[in-house]
């Protein structure tokens, strides 16, 4: 049986990825930065929420999503917009994956940048698919998978910056955002799931491990549109 097509398909499929991203140099970039959008479902979402009002320190990202009134876990939620914030949250993986794709073709020029951005793209698109599985399952329709999507969202993407700041050649600057951000999200996600909240509320520290994500995405993708690091080695080779 002939196999090689296993490893043509891929390297097929990041062929086309790559002369798409050659052709649309500003798709990658504006893919993550429109993860900006999350932000504006969540305050669309909440503006309606309850009674009682939703609360930024006790409620968590996921009662938004929530699409049943009534008590869950220990609180009265009412999400009546909770489709908009579902389908946020599978936007925002869309945009994980797709973006990731894309802007590692930014960083394959070095056989050691190469590895690390596949690993580090590679963690933020899973984070992308398990941000997929948190809309797709909300909170009170299947605990295990809308956990264990939260768990990659957060997880798998703070982790994928964490590798991508540390082991690609950036500017001081933002090498040092990204692993300090990636440091503290992970530190507050295992809080979180721990149910420590040191007095700031379940809302709050879910924030923590949760915003910088999007913050990066945004921040990372308005760098990659400005600065084209693909461009400027070429140029300086």
């Amino acid at each position: 049986m002939d196999l090689r097509w296993i490893g043509a398909v891929p390297h097929g499929f990041s062929a086309r990825v790559g002369r798409f991203h050659d052709r649309y140099p500003w798709v990658g970039p504006l893919l993550f930065v429109s993860s900006a959008l999350y932000f504006y479902a969540q305050i669309a979402t909440a503006w309606v929420f309850g009674p009682p009002s939703y609360s930024l320190v006790t409620n968590t990202i996921s009662d938004l999503g929530n699409t049943a009134c009534g008590r869950y876990d220990n609180a009265y939620v009412c999400s009546p917009r909770h489709t908009l914030m579902n389908v946020s949250f599978i936007f925002l993986g869309v945009v994980m994956v797709a973006g990731s794709a894309l802007l590692y073709q930014e960083f394959t020029a070095q056989r050691r940048e190469r590895v690390a951005g596949l690993l580090g793209f590679g963690l933020m698109a899973l984070a992308g698919l398990g941000a997929i599985l948190v809309g797709a399952f909300p909170e009170n329709t299947s605990g295990a998978l809308h956990i264990t999507g939260a768990g990659l969202a957060i997880g798998a993407g703070n982790l994928g910056i964490f590798v991508l700041g540390a082991l690609l050649s950036l500017p001081e600057a933002m090498r040092r955002y990204m692993l300090l951000f990636s440091v503290t999200s992970l530190t507050a996600l295992v809080l979180f799931a721990a149910h420590r909240y040191f007095g700031i509320g379940a809302g709050t520290m879910e924030r923590i491990a949760a915003y910088p994500e999007t913050i990066w995405l945004i921040s990372f993708g308005l760098f990659i549109w400005r600065f084209h690091p693909k461009d400027r080695r070429a140029t300086a080779a």
